[in-house]
């Protein structure tokens, strides 16, 4: 004799374990998510977590495509990750992380991509530089 088949469905995201320190939009046109990292930050990174942390805010304003968009935002979390672990950042993290960063803002800096937002060109190319000193 055949079993009844147990049929689920779902509105929105299921889990099927621990999530943390996600956020989700779901069926929305259009969604600006922020979200506040409040670990202590290693002796002597902290102007660079402060430069990445503005990056982020005004990272969706940049003109980027929405894949460099991802790339930058991804790289850009890494590197706080990397600056509030309770150990010394590891370098070569870091390093790459700010590495694909930069490289995510060049087309902005170099006029290849215009951005969305006055001065944007600008901007990009200072935050490359203060990446570049402060990393």
């Amino acid at each position: 004799m055949n079993e009844p088949q147990n049929v689920n469905n779902y509105d929105g995201p299921v889990f099927n374990a621990a999530v943390s320190g996600a956020q989700f939009a779901w069926n929305n046109g259009s969604v600006n998510q922020n979200q506040q990292n409040n670990s202590a930050v290693a002796p002597g990174f902290e102007d660079l977590a402060r430069l990445v942390t503005d990056l982020l805010r005004q990272l969706p304003r940049a003109g980027l495509t929405d894949q460099d968009r991802e790339d930058a935002d991804a790289a850009a979390r890494e590197v706080l990750a990397a600056v509030t672990q309770p150990e010394t950042p590891e370098p070569g993290r870091l390093r790459r992380a700010l590495a694909t960063l930069k490289g995510a803002l060049a087309p902005v800096a170099t006029g290849v991509v215009a951005g969305t937002a006055t001065g944007a060109q600008e901007w990009a190319r200072t935050a490359i530089e203060n990446l570049t000193h402060l990393g």
